[in-house]
């Protein structure tokens, strides 16, 4: 069970890492006609590519923390 986890945990981080990097790609690739664009448009679709890569990124960290908090409780069951 502990190995199982500890892989969940490499998994987890792996995800999360993959999600920022494609959501700082997103940012770079942003144009300067999108940043200007006028607030009543909504946000473009480079923000909303940035803003779901962010949540991705937040899901993966936390499964990874849970991963973890487990795999350590397994480690010590005395504790």
């Amino acid at each position: 069970m502990q190995t199982v986890l500890f892989i969940l945990v490499i998994l987890f981080a792996i995800g999360a890492l993959v999600a920022l990097v494609r959501g700082i790609v997103t940012f770079l690739r942003t144009t300067d006609e999108e940043l200007r664009r006028d607030p009543q448009e909504g946000p473009s679709p480079s923000s909303l590519k940035q803003n779901q890569m962010m949540w991705r990124r937040i899901q993966f960290q936390a499964l990874a923390v849970i991963a973890a908090v487990l795999l350590l409780l397994l480690a010590h069951p005395h504790a």
